[in-house]
């Protein structure tokens, strides 16, 4: 892997009184496929919507490119090159496909090549292409997320950070989407922080990984390695380690909800 594109560094994050993050550290090397592992609660939707500035930390640095962006408006993030795909798409409903698609190269001058780049969105997800003059709001699960990811790559990201991509999807619709992801990644060279429930589809596509426990970092790993830890095993993947005698069971820690 490349040299880190993002280096997030002691980060902590509240909502009001309530400490979501707790000195969380990491780093994505530029190029990377990296993704952030954790039950539901902890965390994880909290770092990426730090690292876009949709959130504020109240310590800790974030380092993107060099320069140093906590704090900064959402649209300054933009702008020097990171893409934030939500979770649950939040496209515009009223607005068209193409509308959706354009609000995503707002922050761009080059007229000529967000037309290439709107070609190139078409050519990941041809059925947009032929939805381009229908509502967003009308669009099926799985073709808003194809919608939210387009949007996302049309501000042409060195950086995209994707939260639940396979969230309500059909398994056949995961795997195109996990694919596109990955052509995009190898294609465009776009490094990737993706955030997944689907620990399976993450491990496999995925470079190296973080597992998140309750606001704080508590293992990483090249993604090969983590699919051979046994907790990992049990956890994420639901496969128990037994024994013919004595079962040996590893129990699930009580932190991990």
């Amino acid at each position: 892997m490349g040299d880190p594109l993002l280096t997030v560094s002691n980060l902590e994050t509240y909502y009001g009184p309530i400490m979501a993050l707790r000195g969380v550290s990491f780093t994505v090397p530029e190029r990377a496929i990296v993704t952030i592992l954790g039950a539901n609660g902890a965390g994880k939707s909290t770092i990426l919507k730090t690292v876009s500035g949709v959130m504020d930390p109240q310590k800790g640095t974030i380092t993107f490119a060099g320069r140093e962006t906590q704090g900064m408006d959402p649209d300054r993030v933009t702008r020097l090159g990171i893409s934030h795909v939500p979770e649950g798409r939040e496209v515009f409903p009223f607005l068209s496909v193409r509308e959706n698609l354009m609000m995503g190269a707002y922050t761009r001058r080059d007229g000529d090549r967000v037309k290439e780049d709107l070609e190139l969105v078409y050519g990941y997800f041809p059925i947009l292409k032929g939805r381009a003059a229908q509502r967003a709001g009308q669009l099926s699960g799985g073709e808003q997320q194809m919608l939210a990811i387009s949007r996302a790559l049309m501000a042409r990201p060195r950086l995209m950070l994707l939260d639940e991509p396979s969230l309500g999807l059909a398994p056949r619709l995961v795997k195109e989407i996990f694919e596109i992801i990955v052509r995009i990644n190898r294609e465009q060279g776009v490094t990737v922080l993706l955030v997944e429930q689907n620990a399976n589809i993450a491990l496999h596509v995925a470079d190296y990984g973080y597992v998140l426990e309750v606001g704080r970092i508590v293992m990483e790993d090249a993604c090969a390695r983590l699919l051979e830890k046994e907790d990992i095993k049990e956890f994420y993947l639901g496969i128990k380690e037994s024994s013919v005698r004595g079962t040996r069971r590893w129990k699930r820690k009580k932190t991990w909800r």
